[in-house]
């Protein structure tokens, strides 16, 4: 009987060839079905969005807090009240208001279509392309979200201006200077907690659609 050599038996082993678990097919499958998850997840969390700047827009708007603020900061500058003005401030607000809930239904109409269109049975190429606009998409929506409340602060601070201007009022240094750091001040800190939100809930979700994708083009280029 022949010795029983451990360390051959080892290396005779180790060079079996070693049968994938799943074929390509398989993995596409897997991946496109996480990767329709993801975009599901991402179109879902819009919606609620949604709904709830609709809701939250609703009650401020017979609220009516955003004019109390507007008129205790043109009285702490020394305006004088004016229903004209306030009527005005109303309906710029509520044009903002109007023009985000919009933007924010038009980008949830798109993340829908984005969905609906990654198909179990579309191409590895098209399903790299789509995931690649989907994350473009996304990246739009956070940066206009962000312009927006940019563009909402430019025009609120013009308008406080501009009633001043027509009003001939020339608040104090101090005053002035107090309001506009406030304004500054306010405006940072919503654009950083908006980035951190979509940072935490969107961010965890592009990242795993990044896994994904890299994944895929691995696949792509062992094809090709």
């Amino acid at each position: 009987m022949p010795d029983f050599d451990l360390d051959s038996f080892k290396k005779t082993w180790q060079e079996q060839p070693v049968q994938p678990k799943y074929d390509s097919n398989e993995i596409l499958q897997m991946l496109n079905k996480k990767s329709r998850n993801y975009v599901k997840y991402i179109f879902w969390i819009s919606v609620a969005e949604f709904l709830f700047f609709s809701v939250l827009g609703l009650f401020y708007f017979f609220q009516d807090e955003e004019s109390d603020s507007f008129r205790k900061i043109l009285e702490k500058l020394g305006a004088q009240k004016s229903p004209e003005i306030e009527t005005n401030f109303d309906h710029a607000y509520l044009a903002i208001k109007i023009l985000s809930l919009l933007i924010t239904a038009y980008f949830v109409l798109k993340f829908y279509q984005n969905y609906r269109k990654i198909k179990i049975e579309e191409n590895l190429k098209g399903l790299i392309i789509r995931i690649i606009k989907f994350k473009k998409t996304v990246n739009a929506f956070i940066l206009i979200s962000i312009a927006l409340l940019v563009a909402f602060t430019f025009v609120f601070t013009a308008f406080i201006f501009y009633v001043l201007n027509s009003q001939n009022v020339r608040p104090d240094n101090s005053n002035l200077i107090i309001v506009i750091i406030g304004i500054i001040v306010s405006t940072v800190m919503c654009v950083l907690l908006i980035w951190l939100y979509y940072r935490l809930v969107y961010g965890i979700i592009i990242r795993k659609l990044d896994k994904n994708l890299k994944q895929l083009k691995d696949i792509d280029s062992q094809e090709n």
